[in-house]
């Protein structure tokens, strides 16, 4: 519980961030593959405005899905079982839980994700944005890579990335900073492993 916890304080601040991401630059819309080459050279060419319209649609759009998807994360999060967290409570890795959950279920969540993400997509409008994006740019002479002409998958990925991120992030502040333990089975359980953590380096 107390690990779950944790888990769930971190995706709130994460949620927070998407439901917001004018405050937060990490959470906007980027390029696939090399973002900054490919959003200078199309403003080079003049599509400012068509760069500024695309960029802000997809940030709508994973900003949207996470809204919607907002229950498969703390699914994912309810379905980590009383071994499993025993087994990632008394570690040096500030990242433990974290690393678990992505690993147990970014697979699952980008399936589920997925198709809510295409949805959120098509409703902005962003993907006929991005055809016309991809048109221009890959029809400029002399470019090694062409644009991905869909990006439901490079965006789910990128929002599961971001959560995790985030979440990571959080998870460590918790494991080293007893005030931002918000509730109690947080401050017993990672107080105790703490405790733990020591005998176990003693020891060694």
């Amino acid at each position: 519980m107390g690990l779950k916890d944790a888990l769930s304080q971190g995706l709130f601040k994460s949620l927070d961030a998407f439901a917001d991401p004018d405050g937060n630059p990490l959470v906007r819309f980027a390029f696939p593959g090399e973002a900054a080459k490919i959003e200078k050279t199309l403003r080079d060419l003049g599509f400012d405005k068509v760069i500024n319209q695309v960029t802000g649609k997809f940030t709508r759009a994973m900003s949207s899905a996470v809204k919607i998807a907002k229950p498969l994360f703390f699914d994912a999060i309810k379905n980590m079982s009383f071994k499993d967290a025993a087994k990632i409570l008394v570690t040096d890795n500030t990242h433990a839980a974290t690393d678990y959950f992505k690993q147990e279920m970014k697979p699952g969540l980008m399936t589920a994700f997925r198709p809510i993400v295409d949805s959120t997509i098509k409703m902005e409008g962003a993907d006929k944005e991005w055809a016309g994006v991809t048109k221009i740019y890959n029809a400029v002479p002399f470019i090694n890579k062409p644009l991905e002409t869909s990006l439901t998958d490079f965006v789910s990925a990128r929002v599961i990335d971001l959560m995790f991120l985030m979440v990571a992030n959080e998870e460590e502040q918790i494991r080293s900073k007893y005030e931002l333990r918000k509730t109690d089975m947080m401050k017993k359980v990672f107080t105790w492993a703490e405790g733990e953590l020591k005998k176990k380096l003693q020891k060694n």
